[in-house]
C-alpha cells in the first residue's frame, strides 16, 4: 500500500490544517508518512498545496502521481488533474467552486451538482458538499475542512476514531460544543464519501493487527529539539523563512527547559547576542536564512577570533537577494564555507532527514564547545517543510560534556590565560565572574591573556593555534558519507543535505533494473553516497569512498543548485571529479519519478 494525497487551494483556505491532520492520523495509525508543501510568499490567494504520501513500508520522498486530490479551488484541478494515478480521484465542492467562475461556469463536472450522472470522462470526480455538510452538522463554513478530512478517510476505508481524538485534543480549550460540531462534520464527510465514492478502488488503509504509532516530525522541529537536549540556554534570531520554525519550537518550550529566546531587531544583533551569551557561559544558538546570514558574517569572524563557540542554523532558499523566499535550493554551501573575513576553522553539517537533524544538532553543539569554534547546520526549505515518521530518537546517543571551567576547578587555578597555547590549540574556557581570574578576549589579534598585540611572532602562533592545531583534530570527529545499496557498485549517486530520501528511494527503484539499465555495463549494482558532515571534509580513514567512486563506471552528483557546489567542493578537497551531474534549480525539490528519469537518461 502506497498512496499520495494532495490538498490544493489558496493561502488562507486551511490547506495546512487538512494536511497536518491527515498526516497525524496516518502516523498515529502506524503508517510511514512523508509530507511536503509548496506555497507562495503571500498571506492570501495564490496557489498552494500540501502533499502527503503514506505507506505500510518506509518512504522518504514524494511521487508525481497522486491518488486523491482535495481541490479547494479551480486552479488545483487545472494544475493537478493530470497528476492523477490510474485510480486517482478528485474531491471538490461544486457549489463552492462555481462562485469562482461567476456567470461563465466551465464544462462538467462544475456545471452539474450531485455525485452522479457524469460520463466516464469525469468518473474521477467526486462532488462533496463540504460547506453544506459542515452547516448541517451544526457548524459553520469554516468547518468545511473538517468535512474534507473525514471524506478522505472515508474514501480510504479508514475509521475516524483517531481523527476524533485529534479533534478533541485540538479544540479542548474551546469547549464541548466546538468539539462536538467538528466531530459531527468529520463524520458527515466520512459517511458521504464512503457511500458515494462508487468509483473508488483504493485498498482499505487498514491492517490485520494494530501498528505502533509513529512519531511525525519535521527538520526544524528536530533541530530545535536537538538544541534543547544539547543544553542550549539562549536562542536569538530575527524571523526569516525557513529558520523561523526553530525559534518558534524552542520558544514554545523555553519555560519548561529554562531557555531564553530573544527575537532580535536584525541578524547582526542576533549573532552578537548569541556570542555574548556564549562568552558569559551558556550554550547559545542563532538561526537565519541566506540573506540574514549575509549580515551575520562579521559576527561569524568574531567567533573565530575570540574562539567563542556558537551554533548557527542556516536555512537555504533560492537567491540572490530575496529570490523565491518560500521555495527551496542548495545554493549556500560554498557561502557557508568561505564567508567571513580571515582564516579560521568552522564546522558544517547538512542533515538529510529529521533524524539526522536531531543528532547532528547535538554534535554541532558538542564540537563547537569542545573546539571553541562556530558550527553551522545548513538545511533548506524543502527539508524544513517536510515531515517524516520515525519510531523514536535514541537518547543514549546524545552527548553532553561541559567543556568549560566552572566553580572550584576555575577558582583553584593559580593563573588563567583565556587564549593559552596548548598542544591541541584549545585553551581553557573560563566563565567570567565565576572566579577572581579575569576572562579577557578581543576582536583584535591578542596574546595568551587576551590583550591586543601587534607583533608578528604572536600573530603566527595564534593563527597556528586556532587553525592548524584544531583542524586535524576536528577532522577526526567527522563521519564519512552514508553508503546505501550495492557494496561494489557500477553506478554511484552522490549528494548532500535534503536529497537523502529521494536518492535512497531512487536506488531502490533502479536496483531491480540491472544489468539492463547500464549501456555497456557489467551488471554491477547501484549505490548512494550521502554526505551530511560536510566540513572539515571527511577523510577516507573510516571508509574509502574515493576508491568506490574511482572504481564505479558512472558517478552522478545530484544537487539543487545551478553550479554543482558540492561537486566543486569534492574536487577541491579530494581531487575527484564526478562524470555525471544532475542539477535542479527551479525552486522545487526532485520527485522520485523525475530523478529516476534523469539518471536513466545518463546511463542508457
Amino acid at each position: 500500500m502506497d498512496y499520495s494525497i494532495k490538498i490544493g487551494g489558496e493561502a488562507g483556505q486551511g490547506i495546512q490544517t487538512v494536511g497536518d491532520t491527515l498526516a497525524k492520523v496516518f502516523s498515529r495509525t502506524g503508517f510511514h508518512v512523508f509530507t511536503n508543501q509548496d506555497y507562495e510568499s503571500r498571506v492570501r490567494g495564490g496557489h498552494n498545496f500540501y502533499q502527503i504520501r503514506f505507506s505500510d513500508k518506509p518512504i522518504m520522498a514524494s511521487r508525481e502521481k497522486i491518488d486523491i486530490l482535495v481541490a479547494l479551488d479551480k486552479e488545483s484541478i487545472e494544475q493537478h488533474e493530470k497528476e492523477l494515478s490510474v485510480i486517482g480521484q478528485i474531491i471538490y465542492d461544486s457549489t463552492d467552486l462555481k462562485q469562482e467562475f461567476g456567470n461563465n461556469p466551465p464544462s462538467p463536472p462544475f456545471s452539474k451538482g450531485g455525485v452522479g450522472g457524469f460520463s466516464d470522462k469525469y468518473s474521477h470526480f467526486l462532488d462533496i458538499p463540504f460547506i453544506k455538510l459542515a452547516v448541517e452538522s451544526g457548524g459553520s463554513k469554516i468547518m468545511a475542512n473538517t468535512v474534507a478530512t473525514g471524506a478522505v478517510l472515508g474514501m480510504l476505508g479508514m475509521d475516524i476514531d483517531i481523527l476524533i481524538a485529534i479533534i478533541k485534543d485540538t479544540f479542548k480549550k474551546k469547549g464541548e460544543q466546538v468539539i462536538n460540531t467538528n466531530t459531527s462534520a468529520a463524520m458527515a464527510g466520512h459517511n458521504f464519501a464512503a457511500k458515494n465514492c462508487m468509483r473508488c478502488s483504493f485498498s482499505p488503509a487498514v491492517t490485520d493487527s494494530p501498528l505502533k504509532p509513529k512519531m511525525l516530525i519535521n527538520s526544524v522541529e528536530a533541530i530545535g529539539l536537538g538544541a534543547i537536549v544539547s543544553g542550549c540556554k539562549f536562542y536569538s534570531a530575527y524571523p526569516m523563512t525557513p529558520s523561523t520554525g526553530i525559534m518558534n519550537y524552542i520558544a514554545g518550550r523555553e519555560k519548561e527547559f529554562g531557555i531564553i529566546v530573544e527575537q532580535a531587531e536584525d541578524e547582526i544583533s542576533a549573532i552578537n547576542m548569541a556570542l555574548g551569551a556564549s562568552f558569559a557561559g551558556v550554550r547559545s544558538m542563532t538561526g537565519t536564512a541566506g540573506g540574514g546570514f549575509a549580515l551575520m558574517v562579521e559576527g561569524l569572524s568574531l567567533s573565530g577570533m575570540t574562539e567563542t563557540p556558537v551554533v548557527i542554523a542556516l536555512g537555504q532558499r533560492p537567491a540572490p537577494a530575496t529570490g523565491l523566499p518560500t521555495r527551496t535550493e542548495q545554493g549556500d554551501l560554498l557561502f557557508a564555507l568561505h564567508t567571513a573575513h580571515g582564516e579560521f576553522p568552522r564546522i558544517i553539517f547538512a542533515p538529510g532527514t529529521p533524524e539526522q537533524a536531531f543528532y547532528l544538532t547535538n554534535k554541532a553543539f558538542d564540537l563547537a564547545e569542545k573546539y571553541q569554534v562556530p558550527a553551522i547546520i545548513i538545511f533548506d526549505q524543502y527539508l524544513s517543510d517536510s515531515e517524516w515518521t520515525f519510531e523514536e530518537f535514541d537518547m543514549d546517543r546524545i552527548k553532553y560534556t561541559d567543556y568549560r571551567l566552572r566553580g572550584d576547578a576555575f577558582k583553584n587555578l593559580k593563573e588563567y590565560k583565556r587564549h593559552a597555547y596548548t598542544d591541541t590549540g584549545v585553551s581553557p574556557m573560563g566563565i567570567p565572574g565565576d572566579a577572581e581570574h579575569l576572562v579577557v578576549t578581543d576582536s583584535d589579534e591578542h596574546d595568551e591573556e587576551g590583550h591586543i598585540v601587534e607583533d608578528a611572532e604572536t600573530r603566527i602562533k595564534m593563527v597556528d593555534k586556532r587553525l592548524f592545531k584544531k583542524m586535524p583534530l576536528i577532522r577526526q570527529e567527522i563521519e564519512p558519507p552514508v553508503l546505501y545499496g550495492d557494496n561494489n557498485p557500477e553506478v554511484v549517486i552522490a549528494g548532500w543535505g535534503s536529497n537523502y530520501g529521494i536518492m535512497k528511494e531512487t536506488v531502490d527503484e533502479l536496483s531491480p533494473l540491472h544489468p539492463s539499465l547500464i549501456k555497456g555495463g557489467q551488471g554491477g549494482g547501484i549505490a548512494m553516497l550521502h554526505f551530511s558532515e560536510i566540513y572539515p571534509f571527511p577523510s577516507t580513514a573510516k571508509f574509502n569512498y574515493l576508491k568506490m567512486l574511482s572504481d564505479a563506471k558512472h558517478t552522478i552528483c545530484v544537487e539543487n543548485n545551478a553550479t554543482g557546489q558540492f561537486a566543486r567542493l569534492m574536487k577541491a578537497e579530494t581531487g575527484y571529479s564526478f562524470n555525471g551531474f544532475i542539477n535542479k534549480y527551479d525552486g522545487r525539490p526532485f520527485t522520485l519519478e523525475e530523478l529516476v528519469k534523469e539518471i536513466k537518461i545518463r546511463l542508457l
